[in-house]
Formats: structure tokens, C-alpha cells, sequence
């Protein structure tokens, strides 16, 4: 099967798993080139088998990791013409969270994004295209209640994906955040009670996500909602804050009354 990504070179990170391993499969279903990685090797290698996709596993946050991951995935695919920054961590907790929490989350979810752009820019910019696909969550875009280095992290990473649309739009490099709510994922499973109160009811799976990115990849939309309420509620956020935190204050005291 071939669709509008047909012999594009795509890299995937955190793709072992959940929503970075339905992408890699709707990119390669589409006929593209793929590069899968992930920090647990085995997984790399079942989800690269299954695809037929190239398996490049290690460490996509590290200075010295992301040099190496772009290295051998332009060795693989001979460059990089989409980049999902795709892994994440989403450690619980508020300022008492131990500091390593708060630096893995920093590194891994908005680091990694920075040093992948810092190598694939020139490449991009000399020739006049080039994606980054950032997997920010609705947490970049709204809050997460129970996990402030989660959402601390991910605004950056929101804030970094808006920043290189507006600098380099003009010059051929398109910048698209996706911003889920709840994704039948290891990291929704491990989110404890108030992930489990605020998201998994109406949690989407990966392939379906993956499914909303591909279609808004095709109308270059820099916000990719799966859930589109997010909007709503982004717009409302904006509009009220005082009424939207509020509303959220509400719902942490509910959730923390309910777990009592």
C-alpha cells in the first residue's frame, strides 16, 4: 500500500511501543522508509520486524544518543525527511518529586527535541523541507493534575514546537505538535488515580492517533487534536483562566476526596 508519505524517510522514537509503534506502522503502511527506535532494544527489534523498518535502538535524549540515532538512521535511509520525536516520560508528583524526576522529564521530553532540530536543521533548511513531529499531549496544552514535571515539560515542548513554526516555516520546514488527551498506553497505565480519573474513560487507541496525524499531516496543521474537545477546552483556558483553573481545582479536590 502507498499513500502521500510513499519513500519518505521517517524516524520514530519511543517506537517499541503504544503511539511511537502505530506510527512507525501507519508511516510504513503509507510505503515510507522507517527508522525505529526505542530505549528497550527488544522492542525496537519486534516493532521494526513486523514493519519490515530498520531497528536503530538506544537513547533518543542524550546529546551523544540523538547524534548517534540521526548517524545511523541517515545511514539507513540515506537522510531524514520526518522526524516524530515520539518518546516520553511522565513521572508523578509536584516539587516534592525527587530532582532526577524532574531532570529525566526535562531531558527526554523536551532535550531530546532540541538536539534532534539542532542536526536535522541544516539538512533541512539547505534543501527547503523537512517535518519534526512533536509528541506534546493535551498536558502541553492544558495541565496534568498529579504530575507537574509532566506538564512543566511538556508546555516547554509545546513552546519549542511553536517556536521553530514560526522561525523556519517560511523556509520549507513544517512543525506539528501532537496534543492527545488519554491513549490506551503503558504511560496512561501507570498514570495512578488522577490519570486514571481524567483520562481513561475516553482513552483512544494508538493506531487511531496515528490515523490523526497522518490526515493532519496532510493539511499541515500545526495542532494535532485526536481528541478535538482539547480545542474547546484550550480556547476556554485561554478565555477564563481564573474560571478554568477553578474548574480544575474543583476536579483535583474531587478526585482526591474520591481516593480517600
Amino acid at each position: 500500500m502507498t499513500g502521500a508519505h510513499a519513500g519518505q524517510r521517517v524516524v520514530v522514537t519511543g517506537a517499541g511501543n503504544g503511539i511511537g509503534a502505530a506510527l512507525a506502522a501507519a508511516f510504513a503502511a503509507e510505503g515510507a522508509r522507517v527508522v525505529v527506535n526505542d530505549l528497550d532494544a527488544a522492542a525496537a527489534q519486534r516493532t521494526a520486524q513486523a514493519l519490515g523498518a530498520v531497528a536503530v535502538p538506544g537513547d533518543a535524549a542524550s546529546r551523544e544518543g540523538v547524534a548517534a540515532l540521526i548517524e545511523a538512521a541517515r545511514d539507513a535511509l540515506g537522510g531524514i525527511d520526518v522526524y516524530c520525536a515520539n518518546a516520553g516520560v511522565a513521572p508523578g508528583g509536584g516539587p516534592e518529586a525527587p530532582e532526577q524526576l524532574w531532570s529525566s522529564a526535562w531531558e527526554v521530553n523536551v532535550m531530546a527535541h532540541v538536539r534532534a532540530a539542532e542536526l536535522l536543521l541544516p539538512e533541512w533548511l539547505e534543501r527547503g523541507s523537512g517535518r519534526f513531529v512533536a509528541t506534546v499531549s493535551a498536558a502541553g496544552l492544558l495541565t496534568m493534575l498529579g504530575s507537574a514535571p509532566y506538564s512543566v515539560s511538556k508546555h516547554a515542548a509545546l513552546a519549542f514546537a511553536e517556536w521553530l513554526s514560526a522561525t523556519y516555516r517560511h523556509r520549507g520546514v513544517r512543525v506539528h505538535a501532537l496534543c492527545p488527551l488519554g491513549v490506551r498506553t503503558q504511560i496512561l497505565e501507570d498514570a495512578g488515580e488522577f490519570g486514571q480519573a481524567l483520562l481513561a474513560a475516553d482513552a483512544l487507541e494508538p493506531a487511531e492517533v496515528a490515523e490523526a496525524v497522518l490526515r493532519d499531516l496532510a493539511r499541515d496543521t500545526f495542532l494535532i487534536l485526536p481528541h478535538p474537545e482539547v480545542a474547546g477546552f484550550y480556547a476556554g483556558r485561554a478565555a477564563d483562566p481564573d474560571r478554568w483553573l477553578g474548574a480544575m481545582n474543583h476536579l483535583q479536590q474531587k478526585i482526591v476526596k474520591e481516593g480517600a
